[in-house]
């Protein structure tokens, strides 16, 4: 059986041997803006870069992939959602829905990803579970399902938050980090059983809809900005909160190989696009660095008694 491994391309070829050590932060090429940063092979999960990748910190709207594929698999989106007078007082970014007006629960998913309304955000997870504190339990549940270890989500809007736990006295903040998000964006891509609903909203350019009535009518516009910047973009989603700054978790598709970009506090008012110099640096580097390999291939072009390096190998040697 054929056996793969993701190598890096470099001087390592001209020295009779094959390096399969990830470069050091400072080899990414320029500087990262971005406080805390990751960039995973989307395919493997694998993470082939990070700037404090494992750093707990707040993530601003990013938040809400997480609510759009837990709505996409508790709720039908042909499903109608009546607006409570608590979803309807949320701050901006707003749809500017009112206390008693319905929609069809996939249009709503579509103000949720695009333009990021706050206020859509609990009509729908208050219709999913009934709260937005029994919505929360099911988005941490899930967070550890996918591997998510230092994840904890209060809100389902991303809105800065923090929560007192009644039986230890611990305060707890929303938030997660830089990998944990990227692994949630893989799952929503890659492995729910709703990916391709998920994608087919967050790619969308625009999107029209209007209440049940037809009293209203609303136009969306999705602001990746990422789809004018390179081809091959998947999804993504954008986030800000004075507290988090700037964020941005995304996936890519290049050269055959998937990539995912998780930016967090990436910067803030005056530097709204350091998220998206941040992102194509780090596509740029996963592309022109990394490839997949055979390793069949590599052992008849190589001699018999070359050596592999794997950095934290579980074994001392591929079992033939």
């Amino acid at each position: 059986m054929r056996r793969y491994i993701w190598i890096l391309i470099g001087l390592s070829f001209l020295l009779g041997k094959i390096d399969c050590l990830g470069k050091e932060q400072e080899e990414v090429p320029g500087t990262l803006y971005a406080k805390a940063a990751v960039l995973m092979d989307g395919d493997s999960g694998r993470i082939l870069y990070e700037k404090n990748g494992k750093e707990f910190m707040a993530n601003a709207s990013t938040t809400k992939i997480l609510t759009c594929i837990l709505a996409l698999e508790n709720a039908n989106p042909e499903e109608i959602v009546t607006v409570s007078s608590y979803a309807a007082s949320m701050p901006d970014v707003q749809l500017h829905i009112r206390e008693g007006e319905q929609y069809r629960l996939k249009d709503l998913l579509y103000s949720l990803m695009l333009e990021s309304h706050n206020d859509v955000a609990v009509a729908v997870a208050e219709h999913v579970a009934g709260s937005c504190e029994e919505f929360a339990e099911l988005m941490n549940q899930k967070a550890w399902e996918i591997g998510c270890k230092n994840t904890f989500f209060i809100t389902p809007n991303g809105l800065d938050a923090t929560v007192t736990d009644k039986s230890s006295g611990v305060c707890n903040s929303h938030g997660t980090t830089a990998e944990d998000l990227a692994k949630i964006m893989r799952y929503c891509i890659r492995i729910s059983p709703m990916k391709d609903v998920f994608i087919e909203i967050t790619s969308t350019p625009s999107y029209c809809f209007g209440d049940l009535e037809s009293k209203r009518e609303f136009f969306c516009r999705n602001h990746n900005s990422l789809y004018n910047l390179m081809g091959g973009v998947i999804s993504g989603k954008t986030g800000f909160t004075g507290k988090a700054g700037y964020c941005y978790v995304g996936a890519v598709k290049q050269e055959g190989k998937t990539y995912i970009v998780a930016l967090l506090a990436c910067g803030w008012p005056g530097n709204k696009n350091y998220k998206w110099k941040d992102c194509t640096t780090l596509i740029k580097y996963g592309v022109s660095q990394y490839e997949m390999v055979d390793m069949e291939e590599v052992r008849k072009k190589y001699q018999p008694e070359m050596k592999v390096l794997v950095k934290n190998a579980k074994r001392n040697k591929i079992k033939e």
